[in-house]
Parts: structure tokens; sequence; C-alpha cells
């Protein structure tokens, strides 16, 4: 799969104060951006991984120490597979 390349202007002295170097740092923010997609349902935890250049199990870790939950629950759907079990 392609990547596109995006630019993102951060304060010059930000890796410095933040004691990351530019390419921890492209990292650190990819995998942020992939979490809050799949925060709102807008990707798979497959897709938001990739997008961040990690395994999925990798992925889940990366979940769990922020305390995020693993699976998203819509309960209106639950309960209509519930339903259609019954």
């Amino acid at each position: 799969m392609g990547m596109t390349a995006v630019t993102i202007r951060l304060p010059e002295e930000l890796p410095s104060a933040l004691h990351r170097s530019p390419n921890e740092l492209e990292k650190d923010i990819t995998l942020a951006a992939a979490i809050d997609w799949y925060r709102q349902g807008l990707i798979s935890q497959g897709r938001a991984a990739e997008i961040a250049g990690i395994s999925r199990a990798a992925f889940l870790d990366s979940l769990a120490a922020r305390k995020i939950d693993v699976i998203h629950v819509d309960l209106d759907e639950l309960k209509r597979e519930i339903d259609e079990l019954v």
C-alpha cells in the first residue's frame, strides 16, 4: 500500500523540549492520529495499526496503555443482534 506524505509544522524547539527526535515525533503523531481515528470509529484496529506502522498487538497495547477501550460496542446494534437471535 502506498502512503501519502503530509507536512505538519511544529515549533522548532519541540523535539528538544520533548526529548524526542524528529523521527520519534513523527511516529508519536502518527500513532496519536490513528488512535483518535479509531476512537471516533472512522477506522478499524487493523487499519489504525497499519497507519501507525505497528502490529495490531502493539496497537492494542498502545490503547491499553492509554486506558482506551479495545472494543467498541454500539448498544442499539447489539440489541438488534440479540433480538434477531431470540
